[in-house]
């Protein structure tokens, strides 16, 4: 009864505490059986460490829109994560413009990567450093913090690499920009303007100077007409007028912002009906928006601008303070990089349709720092007419175009937009327009006559915005991949190979556009939706309220940034330079 009690409790205790086995079939080695369950335990061991070796190392660079969206996503815990970044938080970018006139706390749209992965499944660990320089080679990167002022540089090794660390402001080597400008990218960025701003009419507000210092020192420039630029432009003058003239009634009259955009209008890249509403708003509020003005030098004081449309006509502005937010430009170590892989003279890494780094079968890249090179159908027109002529006849019918049209359109998305635009539902519809109203189960093609009827579908190819959704996407989209890497090694889901045998992995990154706003001030805002649906007013605005609130990457920043608008609208916004 005895010996059965104790192996009752013996059972008990490999199946309680299985992670001590190995130890407890050592000790009891000797007495039992002379060697036999060491042999088995040295087996599990053998076994476990295989499967510690078989994690795949992944190093994340950057927590901005596309890492911390990967981040998120990823739910495989076969996965060794290494997060590297100089900052340890991820920021809500679209609301910078409101932290910049106290209307959000920086606090409310920042959130600890930490909180974000320290539910996640599998090993996540986090470097608070900044990548110096990346070995595809050797696939390591050579990375340096500066906490407390202590440098320190490191070196980590990788299986998978994804860059995701945004991209510098261009300044387009402008004279002065540098020195002199405020830039709108991080944080940091949007709580010295907002010092700024107050030191501006504080400065105006001393004695002894003269009414032409005061209009200077309160002459706000804003080097842009893009979204960034035009919401910051809206949100000063709503700071201006609904709170600091309060505060500096002797000089209200004396405040001046000026919005310099080089092309024709602000806002291109929105339907023309908001761009002409923003235009007309903004001159109705008094911001004095000039078109065609280059910016060719900036001083201490003053800004040299280059009219476009008067014969290259040079005028200076004075200014207090300048913001420039315009143009990306590439980060040194990701300059680095692209000469060792072979892209040069490009602005962005170029990648496949898959996120993956051209020339590289291990280094991703999205959000800002990457840009997609979409494959042109004409590239292999050859190929897409063998796959498709099933029969090897030398003629492509209807029925075997309509087989691959699928994979076609999938792995090709201009064709479907080329589709679209020309109100065809599908390729039959094509192939009629080049035979002639004949029946379509007659209509074939030769590999000349797909050529010339195919030739316009790659004028539909379009570039990617820099912008946080389609950073947020890739990385959803991407993590999705690495979630079910191995599943689809065995069972490939994407399309067919043109060129090669079988099928590839995934199916190819689609970016899925959910609309734009652009904020113009006075509770009022332009929305740009699918389907060419254009709102503009104060039912946008509340629509612009509800997206940014849900969109936030957690419930606190989520309560934090509705308090922030609530303080607002009852006790206006915060004019203190902390």
């Amino acid at each position: 009864m005895h010996n059965f009690t104790f192996f009752q409790r013996v059972s008990k205790a490999f199946r309680n505490h299985d992670s001590h086995i190995k130890l407890l079939l050592l000790c009891t080695t000797v007495t039992v059986s002379g060697g036999g369950l060491l042999a088995y335990g040295d087996a599990v061991a053998a076994s476990e460490a295989a499967l510690v070796t078989e994690k795949k190392k992944v190093v994340v660079l950057g927590t901005g829109w596309a890492g911390t969206s990967f981040l998120k996503n990823l739910n495989n815990p076969k996965y060794d994560v290494h997060v590297v970044s100089p900052r340890n938080y991820f920021t809500f970018t679209p609301l910078l413009p409101s932290v910049t006139c106290g209307t959000v706390e920086a606090r409310s749209i920042v959130e600890p990567i930490r909180n974000i992965f320290r539910k996640k499944k599998g090993d996540i660990q986090f470097s608070e450093a900044e990548c110096l320089k990346i070995d595809a080679a050797n696939r390591k990167i050579y990375c340096r913090t500066n906490i407390s002022d202590n440098e320190n540089e490191f070196v980590v090794d990788y299986d998978y690499l994804i860059i995701a660390v945004g991209a510098n402001v261009n300044t387009f080597n402008t004279p002065g920009v540098v020195e002199n400008c405020h830039f709108l990218k991080e944080v940091e960025d949007a709580q010295k303007i907002r010092r700024t701003v107050i030191d501006c009419f504080e400065r105006a507000s001393l004695p002894g100077l003269s009414e032409e210092e005061r209009k200077r020192v309160l002459h706000f420039a804003i080097v842009g007409g893009g979204p960034t630029g035009v919401e910051f432009a809206a949100s000063l003058h709503d700071f201006v007028t609904e709170d600091l003239v309060k505060l500096y009634p002797g000089i209200k009259d004396l405040v001046k912002i000026t919005l310099l955009e080089a092309g024709d209008h602000i806002l291109s890249m929105f339907d023309k009906r908001i761009t002409a509403f923003a235009e007309d708003k903004f001159r109705r509020d008094g911001i004095d928006v000039k078109t065609g003005s280059m910016v060719v030098k900036v001083s201490e004081k003053e800004i040299s601008t280059k009219s476009l449309k008067n014969g290259g006509e040079i005028a200076t502005i004075p200014y207090g303070m300048a913001v420039w937010s315009t143009g990306i430009g590439t980060r040194p170590f990701v300059k680095d990089f692209m000469t060792q892989i072979g892209q040069i003279n490009r602005r962005a890494v170029a990648t496949d349709e898959w996120l993956r780094v051209e020339g590289t079968d291990n280094v991703y890249a999205l959000g800002d720092c990457a840009t997609i090179n979409q494959r042109k159908v004409m590239e292999d027109i050859s190929a897409i007419f063998k796959k498709a002529d099933t029969d090897n006849s030398g003629k492509l019918t209807v029925k075997e175009f309509q087989a691959a049209l699928e994979d076609i359109c999938e792995r090709y998305p201009q064709v479907e937009l080329y589709l679209k635009s020309n109100h065809m539902h599908n390729i039959a519809d094509l192939l009629k327009e080049s035979k002639g109203d004949v029946q379509k189960e007659s209509i074939e093609l030769n590999i000349e006559e797909l050529k010339t009827l195919l030739s316009k579908v790659d004028s539909q190819m379009k570039f990617l915005p820099a912008t946080a959704q389609v950073a947020s996407q890739q990385g959803t989209y991407l993590a999705k991949c690495f979630n079910r890497m191995e599943e689809c090694e065995k069972n490939p889901e994407g399309p067919l190979r043109y060129r090669g045998e079988g099928r590839h992995r995934f199916k190819p990154f689609r970016y899925r556009h959910l609309g734009q706003f652009a904020p113009l001030g006075g509770e009022q805002t332009a929305a740009q939706l699918p389907g060419d649906w254009v709102s503009i007013g104060q039912s946008s605005q509340w629509l612009w309220y509800s997206v940014y609130a849900s969109k936030q990457v957690s419930w606190r920043t989520r309560a934090l940034v509705v308090t922030d608008w609530t303080r607002r609208f009852i006790f206006g916004r915060d004019s203190s330079q902390i």
